[in-house]
C-alpha cells in the first residue's frame, strides 16, 4: 500500500511566512486572502496553527498585531513560552512581502494545497483499489467523488459587485423589449403551452424533477417533451438515459405516438395500409431528429457527464428514473446515496449548461389520503429531491383511483416547485393506448 506519510510533498515554505509575516504587520490583509486560504492550506504545522489563531480572531473582531497573536497561541499551546512565540513571530514578520503582493503569494499556497490534496485522493484511491474489496464501478464513483471535492473547493467564485449584473440584466430586457423573440430564444418551450406560461421554458442549469405513482406516465411525459424538444429545436440535440427499458421499448413508444399506431397493434402486425403510411411517414421524421439513446445500466452521473461531453452540444437531458441509479457505496444508505445523486446531476447541469429532467417516482403515501393528489413530502426516498431541483412537476390521473371518473384520461399535471414563479396545475389529455400527452381541450388552470 502507498503512503504518503514520508512523501515529500509540495509546499511553499516562503509563501507561506510571507502571508503571515504581513498579517501581523497589517491586520487588514486578511481579508485578501480568506478567500483563497484556510488553516489547512498551510503545509507546515506551525503556520497552520498561527493563521487559524489569526483566523479565528479576525472572526471575533480581537485586534491582530504581534502582542494578541503571541499571547493567543500560547494558551492555545502552539508555543511552550511567550519567548518562543514572540521569536518565531518575529521571524515571520522579517518575511513580510508588499500588501499588493499578497494575493499572488496566497495564490500560490491555494495551489500547493490543491496538488496535495489530489496527492492524498489518489492515494486513497490507489489503496481502496489495492484492497480489492470493492465493485470498479463503486471504485469510480468513489473517485469521482473525491476529485469532485478538490474542484468544488478550487471553483467557489467571492462575492462580486452588484453592478455589472445588473447592467447585464436591463442589456437583456431592452432587447426583450426590441424583439419579443429574444426572450424566447432564453428558454426552450416544453410545447406544452399553460406549462410555458408558469415556467418560461427550460433554462440551461435546470434540474426538472417529473414525479408520479407508477403506471401515470412519468416517462411518457418526460419522453414526449424530449421530442417535442427536438421537433422544435432542430439546432439543439436531446439525449435519453434508459435505466429501465430498453432503447427498442423507448423508440417502439416514441413511434407509436407519433404514428397514432398502438404497440399492441405493431407487436401483432395488425396495420392497415394507413397505419404504414404513418409508420412510414413518423420514421421519415424521428430519423432526422437530433435525440440520442443510451441504455446501458447502472451508468453514473460521471460516465454521463463524460458521454454528453463528447456527444457535444446537448441541449436537454432526460433521465428514467431517479430510484433506478446508485452510487454502489457502501458507506452510504439510500437517502444519503439518493441526496449525493440529485446534488451531483445539478452540478451537472450547471457545468454543462444544459437542462436536466429526471423522472422520480413518489412514495405510496399519497394513496392512503382522501385526497390523492400528491404533494412535495411524497418525494421518494430523499428531501434532497425537492431541495436540489430547480421545477418539481407532479403527474396526477383520477382514473388510476376512482375508474367511473367523468374524464378517465385527464391527467393534473402540477407544479409544485418553481424557482422562476408561480405554482399551480392544469390538464393534460392522457392518451395510453399511444403513450402520448396532449394539451387538454377543457384546460383550466387552479392557483393555490
Amino acid at each position: 500500500m502507498a503512503d504518503l506519510s514520508n512523501a515529500n510533498l509540495p509546499y511553499s515554505l516562503d509563501a507561506e511566512q510571507a502571508v503571515l509575516g504581513s498579517i501581523l504587520l497589517d491586520s487588514k490583509l486578511i481579508n485578501d486572502v480568506t478567500e483563497k486560504l484556510s488553516a489547512q492550506s498551510f503545509h507546515v504545522g506551525l503556520n497552520s496553527e498561527i493563521f487559524g489563531v489569526i483566523l479565528q480572531m479576525s472572526l471575533s473582531g480581537q485586534p491582530i498585531d504581534i502582542i494578541t497573536v503571541m499571547e493567543a497561541a500560547v494558551r492555545k499551546n502552539i508555543f511552550d513560552t511567550q519567548a518562543d512565540a514572540k521569536l518565531y513571530l518575529t521571524k515571520l514578520m522579517e518575511s513580510a512581502i508588499s500588501p499588493s503582493s499578497i494575493e499572488s503569494y496566497a495564490k500560490i499556497i491555494a495551489e500547493k494545497y490543491m496538488v496535495r490534496q489530489l496527492m492524498f485522493a489518489s492515494n486513497e484511491i490507489f489503496n481502496l483499489a489495492g484492497a480489492g474489496t470493492e465493485e470498479p464501478q463503486s471504485l469510480l464513483d468513489f473517485a469521482e467523488s473525491k476529485i469532485y471535492s478538490i474542484r468544488s473547493e478550487k471553483d467557489i467564485v467571492g462575492l462580486t459587485p452588484i453592478k455589472p449584473t445588473v447592467l447585464e440584466k436591463v442589456k437583456e430586457l431592452s432587447e426583450i423589449q426590441a424583439d419579443p423573440k429574444a426572450f424566447e430564444n432564453r428558454y426552450i418551450s416544453t410545447s406544452y403551452e399553460l406549462l410555458d406560461t408558469k415556467i418560461f421554458g427550460f433554462a440551461p442549469a435546470d434540474l426538472i424533477i417529473v414525479a408520479g405513482r407508477p403506471g401515470t406516465g412519468k416517462t411518457t411525459f418526460a419522453i414526449n417533451v424530449a421530442v417535442k424538444v427536438a421537433k422544435k429545436y432542430r439546432d439543439k440535440k436531446v439525449a435519453v438515459f434508459s435505466f429501465e427499458m430498453s432503447r427498442h421499448q423507448l423508440v417502439e413508444r416514441i413511434l407509436a405516438s407519433e404514428a397514432r399506431i398502438t404497440t399492441d397493434q405493431m407487436r401483432k402486425g395488425e396495420i392497415d395500409r394507413n397505419g404504414w403510411k404513418n409508420i412510414s411517414d413518423a420514421t421519415d421524421f424521428l430519423s432526422a431528429l437530433d435525440v440520442y439513446i443510451d441504455d446501458t445500466p447502472n451508468v453514473s452521473v460521471g460516465e454521463m457527464k463524460a458521454k454528453l461531453r463528447r456527444l457535444k452540444g446537448v441541449s436537454v437531458v432526460v433521465i428514467d428514473y431517479l430510484q433506478l441509479m446508485s452510487l454502489n457505496r457502501r458507506d452510504m444508505n439510500r437517502n444519503a446515496e439518493i441526496s449525493e445523486i440529485t446534488r451531483n446531476l445539478k452540478i451537472m447541469a450547471k457545468e454543462l449548461e444544459l437542462t436536466v429532467i429526471l423522472a422520480s417516482q413518489l412514495s405510496r403515501e399519497s394513496a392512503k389520503r382522501q385526497d390523492k393528489r400528491p404533494t412535495l413530502v411524497d418525494l421518494r426516498d430523499s428531501g434532497a429531491i425537492e431541495q436540489d431541483a430547480d421545477i418539481v412537476l407532479m403527474l396526477h390521473r383520477e382514473s388510476m383511483f376512482d375508474p367511473e371518473t367523468e374524464f378517465p384520461n385527464r391527467c393534473e399535471c402540477i407544479i409544485e416547485k418553481n424557482r422562476r414563479g408561480e405554482t399551480g396545475k392544469f390538464d393534460l389529455n392522457f392518451i395510453g393506448e399511444y403513450y402520448l400527452f396532449e394539451s387538454a381541450e377543457f384546460i383550466h388552470v387552479n392557483e393555490y
